[in-house]
Formats: C-alpha cells, sequence, structure tokens
C-alpha cells in the first residue's frame, strides 16, 4: 500500500496498461485488494476500461473472483451493463459462476437481471445450467423472466437447461406451460432425454407434462417424434432404459416407429413393459369413443395404437414366436391376427399355436387355400387334432372367451369366480397351450431392422 502511494505522488500514470492489458486497477481487483481499489477509485483510476482478450472490466473480474467486498465499491462507480466480447455482463458473470453475494450486490445495485448475451442466454439460463439454485431462486425473486427465449435455433428457455443438469423443480412453477405441447416449442423432456435425467422426466411427468409432447422433428431432427421415441432410439441397442419405463408408464402414445423397437427384435422385455401398462382393448370397444382410458390401473390402449401395433406385427411375422405368446396372453383378440401374410409367413410352431386360440375349423376360405397350399408344400407341419372336427371343449372355451371378452379373460380373475371346477381354469384361459420359441440366428442391429422397416414397409389394415 505504501508503495503505492510513493508511485502516485511520484505522478506513475494510474491507468498505465501491461502487455497483456491490464492495469494497476485491474490487478488490484483480481488480487483482492480491497483498500488499493479504493485508493486507485479515489485518485481517478477508469474503472470502465476493458481489459485481457476477453474484453473484461474491473467489475467483471471483481464478480468472477468473487471478491464481494470490492464489488459493493465498484458497483458504485462502475457501468453495470458493461458487455465483454461475448455481450456478457458482470451480473451474468456472476450467476455463471454462482457468486451469490456478488449476484445481490449488483441486483439491488440497480443491474438488469434479464439480460442476454450474444447467443441470447439469460442470467436464470445460465445459473439453472450450471445448478446454481440459490441464485437461481434469487433471480426469479427479483424479477428474472423464465419465459425469455435463449436461443436461435430452437425457443431454449431456463427450464431446458435445467431439466439438462437435473436442477428443475423451482422452474416448474413459473415457466410458461405452451412449452409442454405448444407448436413450434420443445418440451424439456426432450432435453431430459438426451441428458439421460431420469429424476427432471420423473418430476415434469408428476407434475403434469405430457409424455408425447410435441412433434419437434421439424425443429431438432428425425427422431424427435416423442420423447418416448427419442429415448427408445437412445438405447436402441440396450435393455429399455429408466426413461422410457417411466414414459411408458405415464401413458405415453406409442407410434408405429415405437411399436418395431418391441416387436422387430428377440428380446421381450420392452414388450412385457408395455403390456404392464396398456390394457388392449376388445375389437368391438375400438370403434366407438371410451369413456373410461383406464383399466384396472393400465392405459386403455387408442385405436390409432392398435392398428400399429397391428400393422408392425404382421410385418414382423419373423420374430412372432416372441410376441405372440405374449400378445395373446395379455389378450389381444387372436382373430386380429388371422391374416393372409401371417398364414403365409409364419413359422409352423408360430401358426400352430395361433389356431390354438380360435376355431380351426371356421376359417375363411382364403384362408384354408393359404394352409393347404403350405401343407402340400411341406412348409407347415399342422398338429394332429387341425385334422379333426374341434373339441366341444374347445369350442366351449372360446364361447367363454367370446362371451368375456379376451382382454377379461386372460388378464383378470374372471374365470375364478365361474362355476367350474378349479382344475378347468387353466384350461379356459388357454394355458395347457405350449408356447413356441425363437429358433433364428440373431437378428441385426435395431436400428438397420428400423431402416429395412422403413424401405419394404407395407401397411396392412385390419382395424
Amino acid at each position: 500500500m505504501a508503495v503505492v502511494r510513493l508511485l502516485l505522488k511520484a505522478h506513475a500514470d494510474i491507468n498505465q496498461l501491461t502487455n497483456d492489458l491490464s492495469c494497476p486497477l485491474y490487478a488490484a481487483v483480481d488480487g483482492g485488494h480491497k483498500k488499493v481499489v479504493e485508493l486507485l477509485v479515489s485518485k481517478g483510476a477508469e474503472v470502465n476500461r476493458t481489459h485481457t482478450a476477453s474484453c473484461w472490466t474491473c467489475l467483471h473480474q471483481a464478480v468472477y473472483k468473487g471478491h464481494s467486498e470490492i464489488v459493493s465499491i465498484l458497483v458504485n462507480v462502475c457501468n453495470l451493463e458493461a458487455l465483454d466480447e461475448h455481450r456478457i455482463s458482470p451480473l451474468f458473470v456472476a450467476a455463471q459462476y454462482g457468486q451469490q453475494e456478488c449476484l445481490e450486490i449488483l441486483v439491488n445495485a440497480g443491474a438488469d437481471v434479464n439480460t442476454q448475451a450474444a447467443d441470447l442466454a439469460t442470467p436464470l439460463l445460465i445459473a439453472s445450467q450450471e445448478g446454481h439454485q440459490t441464485c437461481v431462486d434469487f433471480l426469479l425473486d427479483h424479477g428474472a423472466d423464465p419465459n425469455v427465449a435463449c436461443g436461435e435455433d430452437w425457443p431454449q428457455l431456463p427450464i431446458h437447461a435445467a431439466a439438462e443438469f437435473g436442477h428443475i423443480r423451482r422452474l416448474i412453477a413459473v415457466t410458461d406451460r405452451t412449452c409442454d405441447r405448444g407448436d413450434g416449442m420443445v418440451s424439456p423432456l426432450y432435453v431430459a432425454v438426451q441428458r439421460n435425467q431420469s429424476d427432471s422426466v420423473e418430476t415434469l411427468l408428476r407434475e403434469g407434462y405430457s409424455p408425447d409432447a410435441q412433434d419437434c422433428t421439424h425443429i431438432l431432427g428425425s427422431i424427435l417424434r416423442s420423447p418416448l421415441s427419442f429415448a427408445l432410439c437412445s438405447s436402441s441397442n440396450k435393455p429399455y432404459s429408466e426413461l422410457v419405463r417411466l414414459l411408458v408408464a405415464a401413458g405415453a402414445s406409442l407410434g408405429e416407429e415405437d411399436w418395431i423397437h418391441a416387436l422387430a427384435t428377440d428380446r421381450t422385455d420392452l414388450l412385457q413393459l408395455i403390456l404392464e401398462h396398456r390394457w388392449l382393448p376388445r375389437p368391438e370397444t375400438l370403434t366407438r369413443d371410451c369413456s373410461v382410458p383406464h383399466r384396472d390401473g393400465k392405459t386403455l390402449l387408442k385405436l390409432q395404437d392398435l392398428r400399429e401395433m397391428l400393422c408392425v406385427a404382421l410385418n414382423q411375422v419373423h420374430f412372432a414366436a416372441c410376441w405372440l405368446p405374449l400378445l395373446l396372453n395379455a389378450g389381444l383378440e387372436p382373430s386380429l391376427l388371422l391374416q393372409p401374410h401371417m398364414l403365409e409367413q409364419a413359422d409352423s410352431e408360430v401358426l400352430n399355436y395361433l389356431l390354438e386360440f380360435v376355431n380351426w375349423s371356421t376359417l375363411r376360405p382364403p384362408l384354408k387355400h393359404i394352409l393347404d397350399r403350405r401343407r402340400a408344400e411341406k412348409t407347415w407341419q399342422p398338429c394332429p387334432q387341425f385334422d379333426s372336427i374341434t373339441s366341444l371343449s374347445h369350442i366351449c372355451r372360446l364361447q367363454v372367451r367370446f362371451t368375456l371378452g379376451p382382454d377379461q379373460l386372460m388378464r383378470t380373475n374372471v374365470v375364478q369366480q365361474l362355476p367350474v371346477p378349479s382344475p378347468l381354469h387353466s384350461f379356459l384361459q388357454f394355458k395347457d397351450i405350449p408356447e413356441v420359441s425363437f429358433q433364428h440366428s440373431p437378428p441385426s442391429p435395431l436400428l438397420s431392422r428400423i431402416e429395412g422397416y422403413r424401405s419394404i414397409h407395407q401397411h396392412r389394415h385390419v382395424l
């Protein structure tokens, strides 16, 4: 301090720049020398000059270093809105680096809490991104706008940055919900899925954000039809992720490509997950609006979802040994799969399994013709009973299924309530039919199968 006074008395240049564009005041600020800063400011040192290659002022540097006492001095003499080469203000720096005391000093001195950098980021966005929760709370309490768009490529909001890093709770209540499903917007669910932030996904869903969000393919790319599609593509070569489980459990709609992930594979974990949370309605209820969207705690599968499931299934007969038992035991009406393509392409064992669930003697003539041809070509080895008249016991259980509905028969305990001997319960639920096994070579990578499906896809209208 004495040396500084001596130099000033000798008329040393108080604003002399060094080769790295520093100066006495900037050096004192950087070192946290409060008394030197006070002396230099009182002697007229230039306080708003920019320094270093980034064009920071002394106030920027004081905030960055967290020298709150020096910040208290400088806010009275400096330009609070001074911008560096990226149009970043001192307040932005405080929010970025979590300098809470400095942030409070700047806000109380009148600094703009909604200033935007060159990339349109705001202090609230950067504090949310970096996880400085106390800074986020303080900014919101002092007028920071959580709905200012913070990007040019897409309408990024602070809640997106928070979702990306898992610091989301405070912003949910103050963010305009148009970002949830609004056209031209992007749900924060997409960002949370991209960063594998299951806590953010769970919180957003619990707070009422739609698991379907909006189609963002025109904004962010082809795989962003929905958060579920994004999550499935992100884990296509692995078992389904926690993100997928959360979205399916929340009732996310299942599109055609989502069903490919579940049906075009020899793994059944995803399909089992879906069936844990979805109810397959009986065909006669599909043509009318259903007033009950849930059944036994499961989301009723929508007509469009079911159509797309059947379309994909009938284009993935190669994997029918994997998905057919699961779907039939979950209450799918077997007759929906009695389609020419299924009977032409199914393996012998798969075809026999399907026919065991129907009255094979009453098939339509075109379907019987396919079976006769395959028998003649020796591409199908029918079960012995298919050459006989359908047994009365089988006809009876088909009638029970027709009366109760396949969904009720296969997924509830209604059978146990029927006035029949208990040994018949398993028979009535078709549990006497041995399940089939997948006997093909390992499939190609799933993404390759999706591309292949797109190129050769043939829509098969069932419902």
